[in-house]
């Protein structure tokens, strides 16, 4: 941990000490005596923190205590602190175990652990470690609020300052598709949309955290919303000309118009107005087959440094700076999204710029930001639209999953899912009908490929009854039946609930009548994509009567049936696709608790608590598993994962997962998934000649292979039915490859089930960033495509079409074997990684201990089944083996059992210590059969191989030396 000295704070803070300290414990009001420069220190002692007086844009900071280490701050520029009840906390304070102290210029709150102290002159508050070493400091001044009235309700526009030193990295903030790792000097927009998650929530390579409490749109880095290039930039046409840049239409290839264009600008549904009326058909559909378009010209600035541009786009497209290929890439027209890139200008110095666009009816926008002032260019910063409060949770922790342990203490445990959850999951867009699905199930049991869950998408219902939550009896005669011949097999239903309603239904109905229905979809008379096209709009979850209605209605029509998880598609909420921000904020309210606005990213985590709630009400002994595409802070105590929305088939896709999926697990949410293959995909895939169908099957099997090391694996897309077997003929050599990483996922579930109860109990993270486990290692830090699974498995997904090797840097202090040869490594170092098709390249640390399990094929197969132990040499290491009975709340009762595992390196010893705990069914006895590896051996995966030693375990503690039978 790098903290920096008080003695080292010269020019970076201002900090006013007086040798002659007045203390103030315990009194409810105090100051001192002021000098000629400075005014006396006043403040309120409360029951768990302090309020003090300070100058600055707030006129009062409040500081409470969660715990030792963790302080929450609240900033308001007028009096009194009575504020809306926070949706994501569910502690804002609490600990008593403080003091407070002042001197002149001063308040200073201190835990056991950290310290606090308000500069009262400015209202700026810096964190300090027990040592007095400062962790994190805001910036003088650096706090600014900015009245704002939305629907007659008044608001602050608000943003907080810290200073940061050059070498900090930032991560965390959710999910995003950028495919940026590290976010220092970045900026990160947080507004729920499909495929991007906003968490407000960010951890440092200092080992610290900030939970930033609000619940509108929030800005990471600049403030300032990015603009259309014409705003700041000089364009130039394609001639030199100054004004915009040329423009030229294409259809079939043939130029149909040319024009000087100013801006590159059909973001939105209400900017596809602007398209050139002749090529827009009759149905107003532009964009349409066979067209194409082209922008050339060049940009300037007269503001120099690092400029900041994003290509906002669906479509095909390729983007050129200087004539070098900086994008090119594809996404579904209906899905639009970002990429960035940046730019180095000098006032004056023209840079050629061209586009490239195949639209196929989607859309597109470039805008762009000035860099920012150079003082901001470096500190963290975060900014919210609407609140009421600068209102933050400092979290300050040894390491990263203490940071992860504080931001859960605050917003709440990590309940644990279902064991079955951390099986495979089978879906596609959409099974069609009863006999479909049972098919799916049926084939994966005749094929002896391992399944956990069968997933019934959208659409079950009646096409023109969404949000009635019932099956249409043609396609699905006998539901009921249905679920109950899927658990003959073993296996569970998850089933798609979304919050939306037709208003023919008589769900919408019992939901309006209460006040519980966004109307304003349905008055402007927006019809979906279903059919003719539907009016439809969604329901409001910030009312406890909404929520409870919307439970009851699903319970009614699917829970009382026997389904087993709900899927909560469309949770940000996207009540239309592609509508400009303003007019989404106007949809989505107004809410029970005030303009939709100021609620615009939490959405998910409200109509997810309904589901959970309801759920553990009406089921207690069954515990509650939801999907959703959206989250925000506190998701994970209402037993929520999130998956990583509509991706498509693309490599840069698949990329641009292992990023999102790690900067996800560190917003503190464990569980994550995406659409293994991408979910949308290109038109060449659908019906592929032989070149295009050896990539898709390429593309689905490092994708799966990927998806064997994600916290939960599941196949899903639409276009092309995503079954193994369907993906590649049975006997193949990608569908054995496929079969191969499902059935060692099932191999591995003593260890991935022991890591899902460490997010319960330990508040631990499965996917896991590098920086996490190898802090002091600054290589790791910008690394975006490897994580830890857990404590032994180092993940290197090959995400480059027909590589058959990669890059893979292994991080010092550790050595490294290679999972399926045994070849071990040395930390420190890149290696050229052997990729064959069939093999991503994976390693295990030295010291790691691996439970293993036998075939099965579902997860609850064979509970007292023998476990291999597979001891990896070379360093000295521990696991905690967990075991409980895997689908009931028993385990927040006491119910399960943990067996104690360590390896001493010096003495070659493996110690099997005494059982702690039980739960009801758990084996008796158990036999663990040992495994070493201390180098290459053919044997390194035959997970069948005959065990060195086998001891019959009973639950008292036994010793197996490396080289002995058991003792």
């Amino acid at each position: 941990m790098h903290r920096i000295p008080m003695n080292m704070l010269a020019g970076f803070l201002v900090i006013a000490l007086v040798s002659a300290c007045s203390s103030n414990i315990g009194s409810t009001q105090a100051a001192i005596p002021h000098d000629a420069n400075v005014a006396p220190a006043t403040f309120q002692q409360i029951a768990d923190g302090v309020i003090v007086d300070v100058g600055g844009a707030a006129k009062q900071i409040r500081l409470e205590v969660v715990g030792e280490k963790i302080i929450h701050v609240t900033a308001i520029p007028g009096g009194g602190f009575d504020l809306p009840a926070s949706l994501m906390a569910v502690k804002n304070g609490g600990d008593k175990q403080f003091t407070v102290s002042s001197d002149v210029g001063h308040v200073r709150l201190k835990t056991k652990q950290i310290t606090a102290d308000v500069a009262t002159a400015t209202g700026a508050v810096q964190f300090l470690d027990k040592d007095g070493q400062l962790i994190l400091a805001e910036q003088p001044n650096g706090r600014t609020f900015t009245p704002v009235t939305v629907q007659d309700k008044s608001f602050y526009a608000v943003r907080q300052q810290f200073a940061s030193p050059d070498d900090e990295a930032f991560y965390g903030l959710g999910q995003h598709q950028q495919g940026t790792m590290n976010y220092k000097s970045k900026d990160v927009e947080l507004a729920q949309h499909n495929m991007d998650m906003g968490i407000p929530f960010v951890v440092s390579s200092r080992n610290y955290g900030l939970l930033w409490d609000n619940n509108s749109i929030t800005r990471f880095g600049d403030p300032r919303p990015y603009q259309m290039i014409d705003k700041q930039l000089k364009l130039f046409d394609a001639d030199g000309k100054p004004g915009g840049l040329s423009a030229d239409y294409y259809v079939d290839g043939k130029l149909k118009l040319s024009r000087v264009e100013s801006e590159i600008n059909y973001q939105y549904i209400k900017d596809l107005k602007n398209w050139p009326v002749q090529l827009t058909d009759a149905k107003g559909i532009t964009g349409g087959p066979g067209q194409t378009v082209e922008w050339k010209g060049s940009l300037a600035s007269d503001v120099a440094g690092l400029h900041k541009f994003r290509l906002y786009v669906s479509g095909y497209f390729k983007l050129y700076v200087d004539d070098k290929l900086v994008l090119d890439d594809w996404r579904q027209s209906w899905n639009p999204w970002y990429r960035d890139f940046f730019v180095q200008l000098k006032p004056g110095e023209k840079h050629a710029i061209r586009i490239e666009w195949t639209p196929q009816s989607g859309y597109i926008a470039l805008d762009h930001q000035d860099p920012p002032p150079v003082a901001e260019q470096n500190e963290l910063s975060l900014s919210s639209e609407l609140g009421h409060a600068v209102d933050y949770y400092f979290i300050d922790g040894r390491n990263l999953d203490e940071v992860i342990a504080g931001y859960r203490d605050v917003t709440g445990k990590s309940v644990m899912l279902p064991r079955w959850a951390y099986g495979f999951w089978q879906s596609r867009d959409h099974y069609e009908t009863q006999e479909q699905l049972l098919g799916v199930v049926k084939r994966y049991r005749e094929l002896q490929l391992p399944l956990d869950n069968i997933v019934q998408d959208w659409r079950y219902w009646k096409d023109d009854s969404w949000g009635s939550h019932q099956f249409d009896k043609a396609r699905f005669p006998d539901p009921k039946g249905m679920i109950d011949t899927v658990h003959g097999e073993h296996a569970n239903l998850m089933i798609s609930v979304w919050p939306k309603f037709y208003p023919t239904t008589a769900n919408y109905k019992e939901l309006d009548a209460k006040g519980h229905m966004y109307r304003r979809n349905v008055e402007v008379g927006a019809k979906d994509w279903v059919g003719p096209g539907y009016l439809s709009s969604f329901y409001d979850p910030y009312s406890a009567e909404g929520r409870q209605i919307y439970w009851r209605q699903i319970r009614e029509n699917l829970g009382d049936l026997g389904v087993d998880a709900w899927w909560m598609d469309a949770t940000e909420p996207d009540i239309e696709s592609n509508l400009d921000i303003d007019e989404r904020k106007l949809r989505m309210g107004p809410t029970a608790q005030g303009p939709g606005a100021a609620f615009f990213n939490s959405y998910p985590l409200m109509t997810t608590m309904g589901a959970y709630q309801g759920s553990r009400e009406s089921y207690p002994d069954k515990r509650v598993f939801i999907l959703t595409r959206s989250t925000f802070a506190g998701l994970q105590r209402n037993a929520a994962a999130g998956w990583s929305g509509d991706v498509v088939a693309r490599w840069s896709n698949l990329h641009d997962q292992i990023s999102a999926g790690i900067n996800f697990s560190l917003s503190g949410i464990p569980n994550w998934t995406t659409d293994i293959g991408g979910y949308a995909l290109e038109t060449r895939y659908e019906k592929p000649d032989a070149k295009d169908l050896k990539e898709w099957r390429e593309i689905n099997l490092r994708w799966f292979q990927f998806g064997a090391f994600m916290p939960l694996f599941r196949s899903h897309g639409q276009g092309v039915n995503r079954e193994i077997y369907n993906l590649a003929p049975v006997g193949s050599d990608v569908y054995d490859a496929l079969a191969w990483y499902d059935k060692l996922r099932y191999r591995l579930m003593p260890y991935i089930y022991t890591l899902a109860a460490g997010t319960y109990f330990d508040d631990s993270t499965i996917m896991r960033g590098l920086v996490m486990d190898f802090p002091g290692d600054v290589k790791v830090r910008d690394i975006d495509d490897e994580y830890m699974f857990g404590p032994a498995f180092l993940v290197a997904p090959v995400t480059t079409y027909e590589a058959r090797s990669r890059d893979v840097y292994l991080p010092t202090g550790n050595s490294w074997y290679d999972f399926y040869s045994g070849k071990r490594y040395e930390g420190g170092s890149t290696i050229k990684a052997d990729a064959p098709l069939e093999r991503m390249p994976l390693f295990v640390r030295a010291g790691a201990i691996v439970p293993m399990g036998p075939a099965i094929q579902y997860t609850n197969e064979k509970p007292d089944a023998p476990i291999t132990l597979i001891v990896y040499t070379g360093a000295n290491g521990t696991f905690s083996l967990y075991e409980d009975q895997g689908t009931t709340y028993d385990y927040e009762r006491g119910a399960h059992s943990r067996i104690p595992l360590s390896y001493d390196e010096a003495s070659g010893m493996l110690s099997i210590g005494k059982r702690e705990g039980s739960y009801p069914g758990m084996p008796a006895q158990r036999r663990f059969n040992i495994r070493w590896i201390s180098g290459p051996t053919p044997m390194a995966v035959d997970f069948d191989a005959p065990a060195v030693q086998s001891i019959d375990y009973s639950g008292e503690a036994i010793t197996v030396h490396k080289d002995e039978q058991a003792q």
